[in-house]
């Protein structure tokens, strides 16, 4: 696959190599545009976020409660910020297509369920049944108010992504399973769902299940950071202003995380939705990024996200089948 850059950045012992820090065009505001339009439209995200936690602070139990009221939002949210790609489009060479809205869908609804299925299964039943095991109590998590609640699940669930996209950076079999994530060639509303099943598993596991919380409190955490990600990952022309800039990461952020310069480049803003970790412990880079995409910006197939991981197993077993077959010859 191409993989040359990958080897020279992360060293055959696993460890990295130093970042190498290059300049990038901070993109300006149009001057054509009306200011309080523009206003309005770069607070879209912050009202968003404000929308959804009034949303889960004041629906009923009936609708809270159920498991099914955090997938029905998450879909809202995905398509909303499609719709905004309609009317506020960012840059014209990350139009969706139909084949790239294709996709994109197959991998929000292997996210929505096989992924899911396998992060409750294999991860979070498994730590809840643990932690009843040794008796451990969280009651405390319950007794915070509702707004806590929710900016804890925020921090934890961040904080857990953030060392596993940056282990993901740092050492080249976690790259494997990233990569195809930073094979995608435009940045659009559900791109973050976009990658190979190996890295989508991991990237959701967290300690959350340890702790006793509200449902409701719980469903609004996850829905704010799904606000924030598909943001991050969307083709809108919106530029939050530093409240929420300073705190959530956006796409000026994570454009530049997807940059096509070279791999090093993209070794800064891991933060999914908390770009506030990587100015705490030193990966932030300010900037932003119009050409996204490794190795040349290829674009992979389905299938060759899935079987990216196995890849260079595969080179070698063809190489190695394909010297037999001349010895014999």
């Amino acid at each position: 696959m191409g993989r040359s850059s990958d080897r020279e950045a992360v060293k055959e012992d696993g460890s990295a190599s130093a970042v190498t820090v290059r300049s990038c065009t901070i993109s300006a505001p149009d001057k054509s545009e009306n200011p309080i339009k523009r206003t309005l439209v770069n607070l879209i995200p912050p009202a968003t976020i404000i929308a959804v936690i009034l949303f889960w602070m004041f629906a009923p139990p009936s609708i809270t409660d159920s498991p099914w009221s955090i997938v029905v939002t998450g879909l809202a949210i995905s398509f909303f910020v499609l719709g905004l790609e309609q009317l506020l489009e960012r840059h014209v060479g990350w139009r969706l297509t139909r084949k790239e809205f294709a996709t994109d869908l197959f991998y929000l609804a292997l996210q929505y369920t096989a992924i899911g299925w396998a992060t409750e299964t294999l991860a979070d039943k498994p730590l809840a049944s643990f932690k009843e095991s040794i008796g451990i109590s969280t009651e405390w998590a319950m007794q915070m108010p509702f707004l806590l609640q929710v900016a804890f699940v925020i921090f934890l669930y961040e904080f857990g992504q953030y060392w596993m996209h940056r282990l993901m950076h740092d050492w080249y079999p976690a790259w494997l399973t990233h990569a195809p994530h930073h094979h995608i060639t435009q940045l659009n509303a559900m791109k973050g769902s976009v990658g190979n099943p190996i890295e989508l598993f991991l990237i959701s596991l967290s300690v959350i299940a340890i702790f006793d919380l509200d449902t409701a409190a719980l469903f609004c955490g996850f829905n704010v950071l799904t606000v924030v990600s598909t943001f991050a990952h969307a083709n809108v022309r919106s530029d939050p202003p530093l409240f929420y800039s300073y705190v959530f990461t956006t796409i000026r952020h994570h454009s530049l995380h997807h940059t096509a310069l070279s791999y090093e480049d993209t070794r800064c803003n891991y933060g999914n939705s908390l770009i506030l970790l990587d100015r705490i412990f030193g990966t932030f880079r300010e900037g932003e990024s119009k050409e996204v995409g490794q190795d040349d910006r290829k674009r992979l197939s389905i299938y060759e996200q899935f079987v990216f991981p196995f890849q260079p197993l595969i080179n070698k077993f063809k190489a190695r089948r394909d010297k037999i077959s001349s010895a014999d010859i």
